[in-house]
């Protein structure tokens, strides 16, 4: 199974958007997708792309 790269980020871990905001506003930086799924985890907020599975934890 070949994992694409797209801008070179681990789409394994989840990144935190203090240390890491958005390059361009509402948009994944690693494939520049505007849609993602979210979801609720132990009251952290986590936005995952739809394209790449990209997560960030807001």
């Amino acid at each position: 199974m070949s994992e694409e790269k797209y801008n070179g980020y681990d789409t394994t871990i989840v990144y935190d958007y203090k240390e890491y905001p958005d390059v361009k506003s509402g948009r994944c930086d690693n494939c520049d997708n505007a849609q993602f799924k979210s979801s609720v985890k132990d009251f952290i907020f986590i936005r995952e792309c739809r394209q790449c599975g990209m997560k960030k934890s807001i």
